[in-house]
């Protein structure tokens, strides 16, 4: 006698409107751990490098902590995906916010003794909850059809939009916050990164049932047995999901590379932690914001014109940050937040790429291995940054990263050159 549960997950099955049921509550759910997710990652952002630069007192390795953290998001972003393949949505993804929770403590501690060691190895599994941050925008495309799916993506990320921004303006409150527990004020923003990566988890863990994936193989296989043969449409495209990642390792790169040393520019420019958090809290609003904009555009402009035009915003940004005066706030306001709103285009024209060229048997497999290499790509822009700075200059930096968003144009008219590709 088939039990509760077989019959409950079997509706979703056969029932159309039981699969767009779970489809909108996976979506809730997904939405609530980012707003979590995306508080947690502002303390990696705005402060990792001031803190490393405290500790070290030289500019050369105020890259290191982006690519350290952005490192352990690679390695994890490899397991959350095969996690995620195997046990579903909800275990990789639980399992990688809790693990970015023990990083940030780590921080906070490595911060108390003043041990560098202690903060590059924290950082590194901190990276975890930047990975599981990242992957749960394929949690909401489990269960979307292909004219959703961009959409989908993007309300994911514009409720990480949330967290995100009020994170980084929380900087010097939970500076003040740490000084009056007896911790390093650069450590403060770790404290609310543990908390808030360590709720998301939770969040996923407990409600995230059942899990989109595991629900999403099932109807695909049951489809399947109905047809007696695979659906074209889920026929892996290899070509496909090499174009995907193109897009979104550009951008990626020039992203952080530019992002990283924005805070020890200003720095040197006489802006306090204030502006810094100002500066890139409009920078991660423009990273989420715009999503439910462009994710509808993506889907029904297509996903090759929208990474062109995150090609074209990247440039624009680079330049721009490049020429502002070093005590214009206003300038770097908006350089940074068009480089958001570039790597957006990107990344969720990249992602749903990805989407459309794998099938439900591998694609958290798959998309945990894309999301190495935009974080690898990250870390290399992190580590490069630091150096470029130091041997020339903000500028240089800022104009050889618009520059290298370029690159889109090629692999774009590249992909025009098979009938296989649907972008």
């Amino acid at each position: 006698m088939p039990s509760k549960g077989y019959e409950l997950n079997h509706q979703y099955v056969v029932s159309i409107e039981k699969q767009q049921s779970l489809y909108k509550r996976t979506l809730i759910v997904v939405c609530l751990s980012q707003i979590f997710g995306g508080a947690g990652l502002a303390a990696g952002i705005t402060v990792g490098a001031l803190l490393a630069q405290q500790m070290l007192g030289t500019d050369a390795v105020t890259g290191l902590p982006s690519a350290l953290f952005t490192l352990g998001s690679a390695g994890s972003a490899l397991v959350v995906g095969r996690l995620s393949q195997r046990y579903g949505r909800r275990t990789g993804l639980a399992t990688g916010f809790l693990t970015g929770g023990l990083g940030a403590i780590g921080v906070i501690l490595a911060a108390i003794l003043n041990n560098p060691y202690l903060l590059f190895i924290s950082l590194f599994i901190y990276g975890a909850g930047t990975a599981s941050n990242l992957q749960a925008r394929y949690a909401g495309t489990d269960l979307a059809n292909k004219k959703q799916r961009a959409t989908a993506i993007s309300i994911a990320m514009v409720s990480t939009t949330f967290g995100a921004v009020a994170g980084p303006n929380l900087v010097g409150v939970m500076g003040k916050f740490a000084l009056s527990v007896g911790v390093p004020s650069l450590a403060g923003p770790f404290i609310l990164s543990a908390a808030a990566f360590i709720l998301a988890g939770l969040v996923l863990f407990v409600m995230l049932r059942p899990d989109p994936l595991m629900m999403a193989k099932a109807i695909e296989t049951s489809n399947q047995e109905q047809h007696q043969s695979l659906n074209t449409d889920q026929v892996e495209n290899k070509r496909g999901i090499m174009v995907g990642a193109a897009i979104m390792v550009v951008t990626q790169i020039v992203m952080v590379a530019v992002m990283t040393m924005t805070p020890v520019h200003m720095r040197h420019h006489g802006h306090d932690l204030g502006d810094i958090g100002l500066v890139i809290g409009f920078h991660v609003g423009a990273m989420y914001l715009p999503s439910l904009v462009t994710g509808i555009l993506i889907d029904k402009i297509g996903r090759k014109v929208m990474a062109m035009a995150s090609g074209a915003v990247m440039l624009l940004a680079g330049l721009l940050a490049a020429v502002a005066p070093g005590d214009s706030l206003l300038i770097l306001v908006i350089a940074l937040s068009l480089l958001g709103l570039g790597w957006n285009l990107g990344l969720i024209s990249g992602t749903a790429q990805i989407v459309d060229s794998t099938n439900t048997l591998t694609r958290a497999k798959t998309q945990g291995t894309v999301d190495v290499f935009v974080a690898l790509s990250g870390a290399s822009g992190g580590a490069l940054s630091g150096m470029i700075v130091a041997h020339s200059s903000y500028p240089v930096l800022a104009v050889a990263g618009g520059l290298l968003s370029l690159l889109l144009i090629p692999v774009l008219f590249w992909s025009r050159r098979t009938k296989e590709i649907k972008i």
